[in-house]
This record gives structure tokens, C-alpha cells and sequence, in this order.
């Protein structure tokens, strides 16, 4: 009885386990789970950005339906969270001069569209120091939230706006290409 009870046990083990624990990079550690206003999201990936030698931040991407396609990702009509915890101080202008120069690059002939919610966008990402955390979660249907420490700083409306930002990291032209492999689980 204590060897099927015992074999029981480890052919159950895995789902027991699954969901629990952490992924860590750089000494940032991230959940593998979060519920989020009914949904289950897994993580992605987690990534680094580097800037010339800089290290600027690490990135966790979660999603509800996990994908190694950045292009399917950005376009995907699901819940997206990205949680970017920063590694040294940049003041917001840098931050969002950084992410918003990646809307010239992936946005296309979409860009001239997409000009004032940027703006307004670049307005919501204030100063961060070490430790802090920025995320931004689409819901479909309803838009993109920015947060800062735990505190919404704003919401951008449209679709087209969130797919575009996703593509920032994960599009034709990211930002950085090591942080879009490891945001894809490569």
C-alpha cells in the first residue's frame, strides 16, 4: 500500500507543483503565476535591457495564452502585463523617451495616429529609482494602465496603441533583442 500510495504521489507531484515558484534574473525575482481580475497569466519570459553597458531593467511579460511569437503576442486580444523592475535611477523623460522611440520604429504607417496618445503616454512614466517597478497591462476591450508603484498614472485608449507599445519589445525592431529572447522564454 505505501509503494501505490508513494507512486501515486509522484505521478500527481507535477500538478500538485505546477504554478508555484519564482523566476529569478539579476537578483529580480518574479512570480510564474498571477491572477489578475479573473485571469490566469503565466510569465512569458523575463528579460534583461541593457543600454551601450548599462544595466537598465528587467522585464517580465505575462500573458493568459503563452507564445514564443512576438508579432501574435502584440496583436493577440488578451490580457498582456508587462513589468519592467529597474536595476539603477532614470528620470521619466529618459524612460519614456526610450519606449517611445521604439513607436518610430515598429508603429509603421500607423505612427501619425498614434502621435497624441504618445504624448499623453509619455506624460504617465514618472522617475524611478532602483527597485521600482512600471507595468503596463492591456485589457481587451478596454485599454492600456500604466502603474507605477502600485499606482495607476494614467490609461491609454485603443488597441492599436497597446499593440504598438507591445511590439517595442517584442516587433520587428525591439528595443533590445537579447531582453525580446528572454520575454519569449528563449
Amino acid at each position: 500500500m505505501k509503494k501505490i500510495s508513494l507512486l501515486l504521489l509522484l505521478a500527481l507531484a507535477p500538478g500538485l507543483f505546477a504554478g508555484g515558484g519564482n523566476r529569478s534574473l539579476k537578483g529580480v525575482d518574479m512570480p510564474e503565476n498571477l491572477a489578475f481580475e479573473g485571469a490566469s497569466l503565466s510569465l512569458n519570459g523575463m528579460g534583461l535591457r541593457t543600454k551601450v553597458v548599462f544595466k537598465v531593467y528587467v522585464a517580465g511579460l505575462y500573458l493568459e495564452k503563452r507564445s514564443a511569437d512576438g508579432m501574435e503576442i502584440a496583436a493577440s486580444e488578451q490580457v498582456k502585463r508587462m513589468e519592467l523592475v529597474f536595476l539603477r535611477s532614470v528620470d521619466g523623460a529618459t524612460v519614456a523617451e526610450a519606449i517611445t522611440g521604439g513607436f518610430d520604429k515598429n508603429a509603421g504607417p500607423a505612427l501619425p495616429a498614434l502621435k497624441a496618445r504618445i504624448e499623453k503616454f509619455s506624460k504617465m512614466i514618472p522617475d524611478v529609482k532602483k527597485g521600482d517597478r512600471l507595468v503596463f497591462i492591456y485589457r481587451p476591450g478596454s485599454g492600456l494602465e500604466v502603474l507605477a508603484g502600485g499606482k495607476t498614472t494614467g490609461k491609454i485608449e485603443g488597441k492599436d496603441f497597446s499593440d504598438t507599445l507591445f511590439k517595442v519589445w517584442l516587433g520587428a525592431s525591439p528595443a533590445d533583442k537579447a531582453l525580446k529572447a528572454g520575454l519569449l522564454g528563449a
